[in-house]
């Protein structure tokens, strides 16, 4: 039926650990629109966006993704730290993990979601409402 409520109705648990986890590993894409390098190049290049995108970004077919380092970690993740050196201005594929549409498909999605990252499915509950908004910022 079309207007029956997922089975994520009741909410859904999310608290990011600060891991870094979702920021490593296998390589992959951190997809970037035009206005989210303009705004991550106000923090990291002065405000250049080209000087930016010719240093963080790669063309990926028609889109584009910023660059990771050779182990797969994103160009902004402080291995060190273990922490995000643009976090006020990460992507939106940042800002909505862990309500993406392929995390949140099917209850057996999410457990597995939860088994691979250490903040999904504890901490604060995240309401239908909030997990429909992330979930339409970006389709992944």
């Amino acid at each position: 039926m079309a207007d029956e409520l997922p089975w994520y109705r009741d909410g859904l648990q999310f608290t990011c650990s600060q891991c870094g986890d979702c920021c490593t590993g296998a390589p992959g894409y951190v997809w970037v629109n035009n206005e989210e390098i303009v705004a991550l190049a106000a923090l990291v290049e002065n405000g250049d966006a080209e000087a930016f995108e010719d240093k963080y970004v790669r063309r990926v077919g028609a889109r584009k993704s910023l660059k990771e380092f050779s182990d797969g970690a994103c160009v902004f993740f402080d291995t060190t730290a273990r922490k995000c050196t643009v976090y006020s201005a990460r992507p939106r594929q940042c800002r909505t993990w862990p309500f993406w549409d392929s995390n949140v498909k099917t209850e057996a999605d999410w457990k597995y979601t939860c088994g691979v990252c250490p903040g999904s499915g504890k901490g604060q509950m995240h309401s239908l409402q909030q997990i429909e908004e992330q979930r339409q910022v970006m389709k992944v």
